[in-house]
């Protein structure tokens, strides 16, 4: 029997049906660590409306070399959040998305200016 490593990329329950790599092990450096698996499961939604959230920008996600699709860790608060606003508010998730990208521009908005009155704030000094 090979001494088969495989790619945590490979997924879960993948092993055998990748590539081998004897003694080497393959990390995911990137930030997109949770599979589709991972993110349905801890939503609790089918993973076909996890991917159409991803389809419409409501949720990033990541494909890799195989076509799989690789989710942040903050994925599964994103995708209730917009669960959220569609339970609360009635929309459809178009308008969701629409609504997301405003709370993120206040945000953002929210920031500079909070950056700006800390600047205000603090005394010139001349040299």
């Amino acid at each position: 029997m090979r001494n088969e490593h495989r790619s945590p990329a490979d997924g879960p329950g993948q092993a055998g049906t990748g590539a081998a790599y004897p003694l080497v092990r393959v990390y995911r450096t990137s930030p997109y660590q949770l599979t589709m698996a991972d993110v349905a499961a801890r939503s609790g939604l089918p993973p076909g409306l996890v991917r159409r959230f991803v389809a419409l920008g409501l949720v990033d996600a990541e494909h890799d070399a195989r076509g799989r699709l690789w989710f942040r860790a903050g994925a599964p608060s994103a995708i209730a959040r917009v669960q959220r606003l569609r339970a609360g508010l009635c929309l459809n998730y178009a308008a969701v998305g629409v609504v997301l990208d405003l709370l993120d521009r206040i945000d953002r908005l929210e920031t500079a200016l909070r950056r700006s009155e800390r600047a205000a704030k603090e005394p010139t000094t001349w040299t």
